[in-house]
């Protein structure tokens, strides 16, 4: 009988401040409107999935602050019928939160992050026999300090984790954070020795690979997209690997058989918001993973649900039933690659 899905990692408050367009540096930009919504791995994908299958068990792991912002992201899981007894409170470390900077037309947005309470998190704050799920979904890497600490044997302590979750028998899923820098080569391949599904936007999985995504105009690169996933696949990832990214979803079966799907064609003027977008894609691909469905079903319903995030400027605030999810498809099509 299956479990569900749990999932580790960050919680966040995200304080999204909607702005008439960027400014240059040392100019100002006025803040039109606030407002406060739980945000990151944990919250997004797990409010998501509630969402799509209200009966599916979810679990939530991690750690917030004894302050506000953790009562509020416990209230609005456990409100939403989402387990809540792993996540822990930090006394000397605050929550962590998001200064969401989003651009009114267009949605492009920016990111001012507080590690707080997340980057304490470690392998003592997951007791993996106690997680009644079938798949573990992670992340996000590069945002967890102490999960991203240098382990001799395994790589990182998030590896030596999901080794572990392996060998008691769950699925394991991880996901990216984006960031510049060069941490990707080291801290990303050690995890995915032990991952069952790999949901990655396009920058991550380049940086992690080393190998262009897009040309000097930024337009994608096809032929090299087939070629990233197969160098992450190689990296030992057993069943997934799924790369995402606004022109459609990419991947590779568990029997290594290249996949593409174009995302839905939405409008400009339909776009409200894009936070979140890439959580509610994962979210309808571990959904596609724990039905067992074939992968291009799954990419599928993962492509439908990010088109939904679009719609509204909340992180989860588009995400609909499954059934509901394919009627993008039906509104808008899809466009073309």
């Amino acid at each position: 009988m299956k479990k569900g899905i749990a999932c580790i990692g960050n919680l966040i408050v995200d304080i999204i401040k909607e702005i008439h367009a960027y400014p240059e540096l040392g100019n100002l930009a006025t803040i039109n409107n606030i407002s406060y919504t739980t945000g990151g791995l944990v919250p997004n994908c797990l409010l998501d999935l509630i969402k799509i299958d209200p009966l599916l068990h979810l679990e939530a792991v991690g750690l917030v602050g004894a302050d506000e912002y953790g009562d509020y992201i416990i209230n609005t899981l456990s409100e939403a019928g989402i387990n809540t007894k792993h996540i822990g409170r930090h006394r000397k470390l605050g929550t962590s939160f998001t200064d969401v900077m989003s651009e009114k037309d267009g949605g492009e947005r920016a990111f001012f992050q507080f590690r707080g309470a997340n980057a304490a998190l470690d392998a003592a704050h997951i007791d993996l026999e106690s997680i009644n799920a079938d798949i573990l979904h992670v992340g996000y890497v590069l945002l967890l300090d102490s999960l991203d600490e240098v382990d001799d044997e395994y790589g990182t302590v998030l590896a030596k984790i999901l080794a572990r979750a392996q060998k008691f028998g769950f699925k394991t899923s991880i996901d990216v954070v984006s960031e510049q820098g060069n941490r990707f080569k080291k801290l990303v391949p050690p995890n995915l020795k032990y991952t069952d599904y790999c949901i990655i936007n396009e920058i991550e999985a380049s940086m992690t690979t080393e190998i262009e995504c897009r040309d000097k105009n930024g337009v994608l690169m096809l032929k090299n997209i087939e070629k990233i996933c197969r160098a992450v696949k190689a990296l030992g990832v057993r069943q997934w690997v799924v790369i995402h990214c606004p022109e459609g979803s990419f991947a590779l079966d568990k029997n290594d058989d290249y996949l593409c799907l174009p995302s839905i064609a939405i409008p400009e003027s339909d776009i409200a918001g894009k936070t979140g977008a890439g959580d509610a894609f994962c979210s309808g691909a571990l959904y596609g993973a724990y039905k067992e469905m074939p992968l291009l079903e799954a990419l599928k319903l993962a492509t439908c649900a990010a088109a939904a995030s679009l719609t509204c400027k909340g992180a989860t605030d588009g995400m609909r039933s499954a059934d509901e999810l394919y009627g993008m498809i039906d509104k808008y099509g899809f466009n073309t690659l």
